[in-house]
């Protein structure tokens, strides 16, 4: 009793330690989106000036410069689920910020079965994990693949990433141990609900798939 005891209580810990987290990116990446907002109408009085004195080539220079600054605060993915497009865009603006390549499709419910502190665990940890491993190489060679959809009653997430070496593994279901306290949350949580989950490690990459019934 008194280790299940511990062991929750490690578990709860965690889990608050992860939404917090994931609360303090969505809030970084929403203050962006108001800074930028609240600069728009000195944007606009800066284009008028230049409107005014003819400088339209001025003009043109300082639309490709709002274009910039907005694609790095505008929404990178919309899932359908509010939950899911705040956890998958925090940590993509995250992953943008440290040059990593992002290609990522997901089209989900708006209401789902899986909770939203466990969806935030299950895609936080990937990605976390995703970008880690990215940070041990070149920015060229730095790739993520985010996958989400619904398959018959199952919500599948699928995600690959570029890793150093060239280890090779087979996938492994939820029956084998974790590697880290993160990816047996993980584990957890797709046990707890049913699901599904397989791993492979191929030359330069990793991959992971899950299935949630729903």
């Amino acid at each position: 009793m008194l280790f299940d005891k511990l062991i929750a209580k490690k578990v709860a810990a965690f889990e608050n330690e992860i939404l917090q987290k994931h609360y303090a990116e969505v809030e970084n990446m929403y203050k962006k989106m108001r800074g930028w907002r609240h600069d728009y109408r000195h944007h606009i009085q800066v284009m008028k000036v230049h409107a005014a004195n003819g400088e339209y080539a001025e003009i043109a220079k300082y639309l490709d410069l709002l274009d910039d600054d907005l694609t790095n605060v505008e929404t990178v993915i919309k899932t359908g689920n509010r939950m899911a497009d705040a956890i998958l865009n925090s940590k993509l603006s995250l992953a943008a910020e440290k040059h990593i390549t992002v290609k990522a499709e997901a089209k989900i419910p708006v209401s789902l079965s899986v909770s939203e502190l466990d969806l935030c665990v299950i895609i936080g940890n990937l990605l976390d994990n995703a970008i880690d491993a990215c940070m041990e190489l070149p920015e060229s060679e730095r790739l993520i693949r985010i996958y989400m959809e619904m398959k018959g009653n199952y919500l599948y997430l699928a995600l690959t990433n570029t890793a150093g070496g060239k280890k090779k593994q087979h996938f492994r279901t939820t029956k084998g141990e974790g590697h880290g306290f993160g990816i047996a949350r993980i584990d957890a949580i797709v046990k707890k609900y049913g699901g599904y989950v397989t791993r492979a490690s191929e030359d330069g990459a990793f991959s992971t798939e899950v299935l949630l019934p729903q």
